[in-house]
């Protein structure tokens, strides 16, 4: 006797059951995503990843010459390290990056990352960033030599060169591109902080300013406006050009920006003094500096401090107005001093370098 076997029911709309088609699709679909997802991970991301740079010791030297040069003045063998660090930054106009990197950035604690349009104003150019940085680089070693000159209290001359006008400066129709600011209601202008102070001083009064223009000395005279934090300008940019009594060569190449200004400015120092600030110890550190010696704020110090303790630093100068970013972030092994001048900075390598437990300020103070 033979069985006979069942056949398949039919399902409802009269085909035989078999691969149900949805899932199917949603196989397919399941791939597509993971193809999209994949292709996706490598499009280009609009980030920008800061990642820790070297640190280049100012009183060493580059290309087998010494980083700072000074000819027309005795200098001194300078032993030990006074870093500059710097930040690699991945990313922004020109130099893309993929949301896999962003990823990777991410999950590694010595980077950071940054939506680009808080790194570059929208529409800046890959060429606008190298120049700009060029710029800021030249700018911040002439105020490093001229910062280190006041410290060192030695003269020096600069005049203020008008560059450029704010929107709706009443100077614009008076004073032209290239006059140099000599004089203020008969003063001699000396630096941009005494023009500063006179300006305010006017209270918004007209002032008289001399200028040499074309060669010739002319008088004008300008009516300073407010600005929104109450002091008094002339709605101008201006440039310092600098006269110092010898020469301050830095060789330093493919490093841009102003936050190399404190580290040069240390180094000319202890070129310029007998002895050796450092006592043979690393430092490494960070900040801008202006003429009269202010140390001002930079981006990436969390990055610096890695590059700095990564290289062998053992003390880190970091400007004061940084000290909410390094709370808390200092890499093991390395000792940060908050400073706000040069001769704060100064002070602090001399005492550290004295005693690794030096009581200098800190951004725990």
């Amino acid at each position: 006797m033979t069985e006979e076997l069942e056949k398949p029911a039919p399902n409802a709309a009269g085909r035989k059951e078999g691969r149900d088609p949805r899932t199917l699709a949603m196989v397919v679909s399941g791939v597509l995503a993971l193809l999209l997802g994949a292709v996706a991970v490598f499009l280009p991301a609009p980030y920008v990843i800061e990642a820790p740079g070297p640190a280049i010791n100012t009183i060493g030297e580059s290309d087998g010459a010494p980083l700072i040069q000074i000819e027309g003045r005795d200098s001194f063998p300078a032993e030990g390290a006074l870093s500059l660090t710097t930040v690699y930054v991945y990313g922004g106009p020109g130099d893309q990056v993929s949301f896999f990197d962003v990823a990777r950035a991410w999950l590694d604690p010595s980077r950071a990352v940054l939506p680009v349009e808080l790194v570059y104003p929208p529409g800046t150019t890959g060429q606008e960033i190298q120049e700009q940085n060029a710029a800021a680089m030249t700018s911040s070693q002439d105020a490093a030599v001229a910062a280190a000159l006041t410290h060192e209290e030695i003269e020096f001359g600069q005049k203020l060169v008008v560059i450029d006008f704010a929107e709706e400066s009443a100077a614009a129709s008076i004073l032209e591109k290239e006059d140099i600011l000599l004089k203020i209601n008969g003063e001699p202008i000396t630096d941009l902080e005494f023009l500063k102070s006179a300006l305010n001083e006017s209270d918004g009064e007209p002032v008289t300013l001399g200028v040499e223009r074309d060669g010739r000395e002319e008088s004008v005279e300008v009516s300073p406006t407010e600005s929104e934090g109450g002091q008094y300008q002339l709605g101008v940019y201006l440039r310092t050009d600098f006269t110092f009594p010898f020469s301050v060569d830095i060789a330093l190449n493919n490093v841009g920006g102003p936050s190399a200004g404190m580290m040069f400015a240390l180094g000319i120092i202890d070129k310029l003094e007998p002895g050796d600030l450092t006592a043979g110890q690393e430092f490494a550190g960070t900040g801008t500096i202006s003429v009269d010696g202010a140390v001002g704020p930079i981006g990436g110090i969390q990055q610096k401090m890695v590059g700095a303790r990564d290289a062998g630093a053992a003390f880190f100068l970091a400007p004061a107005e940084n000290c909410a970013e390094v709370t808390g972030h200092v890499p093991d092994g390395l000792t940060v001093a908050k400073v706000s001048t040069l001769d704060e900075a100064h002070d602090a390598v001399k005492a550290l370098a004295k005693d690794a437990d030096a009581d200098v300020p800190s951004c725990a103070d």
